[in-house]
């Protein structure tokens, strides 16, 4: 695998390199990266993985080679303490708890003593706290040069440093927020790079779909009518038209929820039009957020924040009245209605001409990788997405003893999965293979109402039994405190959904099971799905097996690597769902999963427990 992609990297090329667990693929683009003796940019999926590349592979790949490369990180501007906004939020004594006040003091000792001000190393304040949001800035309320601490700014420093570095780690958001010019912080650093390695780049498609598109949402608007009115108060008290303005926006962005009515979910722009509530709203405050704009305009220059302000206030006002405009048809124009709030998206109906661009305007090389990149050895549907026409793929297996190491298990006589029996067998299967197992499981599903109708039973299914599985539950605690528990714990059962299906590693005797509810298909009312599906089916293509099987493939790979982390580690993977055997698309789905032996026997699973707790005991 380095060798082919030290291959595409001297040839200026493109590679999709699809890697099983246990190839070692971070240490197979990383050597090749520090030989090339150019610039590097690597993305990883998340904060955490670029985290750990940064602090733990790189430097160890760095020794080993002996090679004197210069690396920074970068992240997003909203990861670092920003001292304007902490200076601000200190004298205005916005918090009155005392936890948050200690927060917002914390933080303030960590910036005097911080060479980076990553928010990452402060241990002392819970990444979820508050206080984050006003101690740090985002792209809109940024005052760049203008401010006075322009010269100590985190930020600065940590773009400072990747422009000299030769080998730069950012994340997927970064990465593409600068692609689609939305984002200053890698405008330098691209046209001088030779290599872009993409790993996680599953995701890929995903976060591209985001950040090439538009989103307005009213957390935007409420955050804009409380800052407009925190500025009219603290500069411009003589001026009640401006608050008046900004509190009239704040009152028309939840308007427009109350027009959705009750209907929480996706509604595609031409349905939720039909509302009339809903569209009197939507004019209201795109005039009340141009108002606005109009009077911070007025007060332009009584604060260094007025000139962002009018700017926030003037863009916002320009994308919802673009959201009403229907001409474009490369957009998908829908919104996302929830219990408290609203988003309004316009999301192209593909990213691939936008993307194809940007990997054919310069000559470099493109290293896109990931451990599940094809169904069944298929890459299409990932090439076909990012519009990789040429692109070299590749895969290495995972040199695991899959056939050793664990079996592959679908339960007979389940009822259909559409059908309302379906969860309460699948929890009745789960509670005879946790039986069998000792706990040690995840159990996965497809939807938050299945995993809600599990939590709610299996803790007392297991009394019943005298079984004494400790049961964690999704969102009970942050993914990592659950993580750590689960391993510490040892006999733990895991009961989440798709936030566990991938970006989880729990190596060892704490995880030796795996129960996925149904096979991973996405959603049917999701309106930019059925919108890609439409545009696929007029182009001569089959929306099912070109796109929904490749993608459920994919997923299913995902979820089921969960479970052989190691060369040691043994286990069983279930899956719930009689389509895998009974489809012709079975086939398919099978292929993407890691190649253990099947069966449809929960005996043959108790034997292979049995077997494993002598194959321990020895």
């Amino acid at each position: 695998m380095a060798e082919a992609i030290a291959e595409a990297i001297a040839d200026n090329a493109q590679l999709i390199a699809e890697a099983g667990t246990g190839t070692g693929k971070t240490f197979a683009y990383l050597v090749p990266a520090l030989l090339s003796g150019g610039k590097v940019i690597i993305a990883t999926g998340t904060k955490t993985l670029q985290d750990q590349l940064f602090d733990r592979d790189l430097p160890r790949v760095r020794a080993a080679l002996q090679i004197p490369v210069e690396t920074a990180l970068l992240k997003g501007r909203s990861n670092y303490v920003c001292h304007y906004h902490l200076n601000r939020t200190r004298s205005e004594g916005r918090f009155t708890a005392r936890e948050h006040i200690t927060h917002v003091q914390r933080v303030a000792a960590f910036a005097e003593r911080s060479l980076t001000g990553d928010r990452a190393d402060c241990e002392t304040v819970p990444e979820g706290s508050p206080v984050w949001p006003l101690v740090t800035s985002t792209r809109e309320n940024c005052l760049g040069s203008d401010c006075a601490h322009y010269k100590e700014c985190f930020v600065m420093k940590a773009r400072r440093d990747a422009l000299t570095a030769d080998i730069v780690v950012v994340n997927h958001h970064l990465l593409f927020a600068d692609i689609a010019l939305k984002d200053d912080g890698l405008g330098e650093l691209l046209p001088a790079c030779n290599t872009v390695i993409i790993d996680e780049a599953h995701r890929a498609p995903d976060v591209a779909t985001v950040f090439f598109g538009e989103s307005t949402s009213m957390l935007q608007l409420t955050e804009l009518a409380r800052d407009a009115e925190l500025e009219q108060r603290r500069k411009a008290s003589d001026a009640p038209d401006l608050l008046d303005a900004a509190q009239a926006v704040g009152m028309a962005a939840r308007a427009v929820r109350l027009g959705f009515d009750a209907g929480t979910g996706k509604h595609l722009r031409v349905d939720a039009l039909t509302r009339r509530e809903f569209v009197d709203a939507l004019d209201r405050l795109v005039e009340d957020a141009s108002a606005l704009a109009d009077e911070i305009e007025r007060y332009e220059d009584r604060s260094e924040e007025m000139p962002g302000l009018k700017a926030r206030a003037t863009a916002v006002a320009g994308r919802l009245s673009d959201w009403r405009d229907d001409s474009r048809g490369d957009l998908i124009r829908w919104a996302d209605v929830s219990a408290g709030g609203w988003q309004l998206h316009a999301t192209p109906l593909s990213v691939a001409e936008v993307f194809k661009k940007q990997t054919e305007s310069a000559a470099r090389s493109w290293i896109f990788t990931s451990a599940t990149l094809s169904a069944g050895g298929d890459f299409s549907l990932f090439a076909r997405q990012l519009g990789l026409d040429a692109t070299k793929s590749k895969s290495w297996a995972s040199p695991f003893d899959y056939a050793t190491a664990g079996r592959t298990y679908v339960p007979r006589n389940l009822p259909p999965p559409n059908s309302p029996e379906h969860t309460k067998a699948v929890i009745a299967e789960a509670l005879e293979l946790v039986t069998l197992s000792g706990g040690r499981a995840f159990l996965l599903f497809t939807s938050l109402r299945a995993l809600r109708q599990c939590a709610e039973v299996f803790p007392s299914l297991l009394k019943e039994r005298d079984l004494d599985f400790p049961v964690l539950t999704q969102n009970e605690a942050p993914k990592g405190e659950l993580l750590r528990r689960f391993r510490e714990l040892g006999n733990a059962v895991l009961i989440g959904s798709q936030s566990f299906w991938e970006g989880v590693d729990v190596a060892g005797d704490a995880l030796s099971l795996v129960v996925i509810d149904k096979l991973p298909f996405a959603p049917p009312d999701d309106p930019v799905l059925a919108a890609r599906m439409k545009h696929l089916e007029e182009a001569g293509g089959s929306p099912f097996m070109d796109w929904q099987i490749p993608q459920a493939a994919i997923s299913l790979k995902q979820g089921a690597g969960r479970l052989i982390r190691s060369e040691t580690d043994r286990g069983v993977l279930a899956i719930c769902d009689d389509r895998l055997v009974t489809k012709g698309y079975g086939r398919i789905l099978r292929a993407s999963l890691p190649p253990m032996p099947f069966t449809r026997e929960r005996a043959d699973v108790a034997a292979f427990f049995d077997t494993q707790r002598e194959w321990r005991r020895v």
